[in-house]
């Protein structure tokens, strides 16, 4: 008989069943909009236990030996496509998810919408007007100038979003506050339902 109460037959490990899919509340946004202040207070509000998984946290990890310039779009996206894969990973396990991203690339969208259940995503789009993005900005200076004005007009390109805020009228704690009061009654079809349902080639 195993000792072990985690030991199975024959004494191989007893593997648990698979968990119930977690919530991807995903905040989408240029560079200073917001979404990390947002994401920070909401992990504070929301009543079970969260995970916020920063992009920049994945790009913070990656050593930085000297690279030709032609090697970085492929290691940067690497980053991209692992960081998505881990997000889904914690989802599956039955974890809330607390991503903040900036869909510049429309590609990054596409992929997240095929990884994720897109009945358990909240789809957020964080807004702030350039000026105060460009205030933000110079304010940081962690930041190559004019990186929210690039991304600006791309990140929101896909159009759909189960919610939106505003970071230049709206606090983070409010936000926060809104995204929370939005989880106990989330409306269907999500947007990322919607999406999966139009396909990459509709935009």
């Amino acid at each position: 008989m195993p000792t072990d109460e985690t030991a199975g037959p024959a004494g191989r490990p007893h593997l648990p069943e698979d968990p119930s899919p977690g919530l991807v509340i995903f905040l989408n946004g240029t560079s200073s909009s917001g979404k990390s202040s947002i994401a920070r207070a909401l992990a504070a509000q929301l009543d079970d236990p969260c995970f916020h998984l920063p992009v920049d946290a994945f790009h913070a990890m990656r050593s930085q030996p000297e690279l030709a310039p032609d090697r970085l779009p492929d290691v940067l996206r690497r980053t991209w496509l692992g960081y998505h894969r881990a997000v889904a990973g914690m989802a599956a396990a039955g974890n809330t998810v607390i991503v903040d991203h900036v869909l510049s690339e429309p590609w990054r969208l596409w992929d997240c919408v095929a990884l994720f259940r897109p009945q358990d995503v909240v789809l957020v789009g964080v807004h702030c007007p350039l000026p105060e993005l460009e205030r933000r900005e110079r304010a940081r200076g962690d930041r190559p100038p004019g990186l929210a004005a690039r991304q600006y007009t791309r990140v929101h390109a896909h159009g759909l979003y189960d919610l939106e805020c505003d970071t230049g009228s709206t606090g983070p704690d409010e936000c926060a506050r809104t995204i929370k009061d939005f989880l106990s009654d989330r409306p269907t079809p999500t947007a990322f339902e919607r999406l999966a349902a139009l396909g990459p080639d509709a935009r």
